[in-house]
């Protein structure tokens, strides 16, 4: 990894490593290799503020799937062979449109006894809605297999149109979960929980999209699996999602002479110029989608610290500077507060030095 690349990205909270390993667990698979391999020590998945790298869940999802022959890491009600996801996948490229690609692939997982019964549903010129029907073996395991239904079925159906599609609401079938501040984040709009059904709605005008990729592009989309499901393109849908995008935005390019500088964090000020709005109306909008400036600088903080101790040399102090902290104890504090580690300790872990 570059020195650069990855900063600003977004974490993985230690809920999702804990889900990921349940069901290979339940099977009798010893996880604690695949972990360590990972680079995930197992002792940390006992700490709730643990986090971890995008990198470091996708090698542990690759793992999981070779070591139960599962797609459904042993979540599901029955075993989903390697190999299904992608035969799905070349059933939809031949589709003329979104709504046809969907509806295709849902058919596709309806054919596997125990598959998940995905639906989607015409509602007309209100809105279209894609669900996800019937539970699974435990209530646990049915919250995490519909988050994930759920997380890649929305990133696959934009990627076959190229585009990022918003979501108008989410809503899962099960109790709100200790994570579930993370869900706004995972699909940029407001998720409700304890609902009759999992499911999320979008405008229907997005059904009639065309489908643009073909099969050199999926064939690149799946060596790159995990990863290009799980991450997404930026596409600014939200004012949150375009105010995350300035931030880490900011962190990423620094000024002075061919911007080699590190970037600094902007304030509200600079945030709100770059989206030419008056602060007071970026505050107001932000309080409007259930968020606030302050919370996503905390965000875009925390995933840009874990990127610069994995991949740079910076040194703390400068990476507190460039992060807005005033001063180093301060940022030292924060981040062991968002990952259960002091930043010199999760470096001497994670950092190149130890990969």
């Amino acid at each position: 990894m570059g020195r650069t690349k990855g900063r600003g990205r977004r974490t993985v909270t230690v809920h999702h490593v804990r889900a990921a390993v349940h069901g290979a667990q339940r099977l009798g698979v010893d996880t604690a290799p695949l972990l360590q391999r990972a680079r995930i020590p197992p002792l940390l998945l006992g700490d709730d503020r643990a986090r971890f790298s995008p990198e470091q869940f996708a090698r542990l999802v690759r793992a999981l799937h070779r070591a139960t022959g599962d797609e459904f890491l042993g979540l599901g009600s029955a075993r989903s062979r390697p190999g299904t996801f992608a035969m799905m996948c070349y059933a939809s490229l031949g589709c003329p449109d979104l709504g046809t690609a969907l509806e295709r692939g849902a058919r596709f997982y309806r054919l596997f006894p125990g598959g998940p019964h995905l639906v989607l549903e015409r509602g007309g010129d209100e809105e279209a809605v894609f669900g996800i029907h019937g539970r699974l073996r435990t209530r646990q395991e049915s919250q995490i297999v519909a988050e994930w239904l759920m997380l890649i079925w929305h990133r696959f159906a934009g990627w076959l149109i190229g585009r990022r599609i918003p979501l108008l609401w989410t809503q899962f079938a099960h109790p709100a979960p200790p994570h579930a501040d993370e869900y706004e984040q995972l699909f940029d709009c407001t998720p409700y929980f304890g609902g009759d059904r999992t499911a999320a709605g979008f405008e229907p005008r997005w059904l009639s999209a065309p489908v643009i990729q073909d099969e050199a592009s999926l064939q690149a989309l799946l060596r790159r699996a995990p990863d290009g499901l799980l991450g997404r393109s930026e596409y600014g849908t939200t004012v949150a999602q375009q105010v995350r995008h300035a931030l880490a935005g900011g962190l990423r390019t620094g000024g002075g002479p061919g911007g080699r500088r590190p970037g600094r964090l902007p304030d509200l000020r600079e945030v709100a110029a770059r989206l030419a709005v008056s602060p007071a109306t970026l505050r107001r909008r932000l309080d409007e989608e259930g968020t606030s400036f302050q919370r996503l600088k905390d965000q875009v903080r925390r995933d840009a610290a874990i990127g610069s101790l994995r991949a740079t040399g910076e040194p703390l102090e400068e990476l507190a500077v460039r992060l807005g902290f005033s001063e180093g104890a301060a940022f030292h504090r924060a981040f062991r507060r968002w990952t259960g580690m002091t930043p010199g300790a999760y470096r001497l872990t994670y950092g190149r030095t130890a990969e």
